[in-house]
């Protein structure tokens, strides 16, 4: 969970680097969030619930494309190879495989290694 705040608290940063358990952790919260809201909305036909599922998205919308970036710069990629995701199939394949690169080792263009970083904190 402190993860999923800590990349929140990031709203829109797009700077520096994020590591693996970062972006995926965030991931992994904000889909739970998404299929708990979906389900509930299915099951009670709330179309309320529905716009909460609405505004949810849009909530999250920044600070995952922040966090997508900072990853890509952890693999010592520019962040707009997001939107290569665009592409179709090739697209989200490629990117699946960034978003799961170990990080560059040291410091990189972006920012010292936060594996680095947090070692010694």
């Amino acid at each position: 969970m402190s993860w999923f705040l800590a990349a929140l608290k990031k709203y829109a940063v797009f700077s520096g680097r994020a590591r693996r358990k970062e972006y995926w952790l965030f991931i992994l919260f904000v889909y739970i969030i998404y299929i708990v809201l979906g389900g509930i909305a299915a099951a009670t036909h709330a179309s309320a619930l529905f716009a909460l599922l609405g505004i949810a998205y849009l909530a999250f919308l920044l600070p995952a494309w922040g966090v997508a970036v900072r990853r890509l710069h952890d693999t010592g990629r520019s962040g707009w190879w997001l939107l290569f995701g665009i592409v179709p199939l090739a697209g989200p394949i490629t990117l699946l495989v960034f978003f799961c690169s170990d990080s560059q080792a040291g410091a990189n263009q972006y920012g010292p290694n936060p594996k680095e970083t947090a070692a010694f904190a």
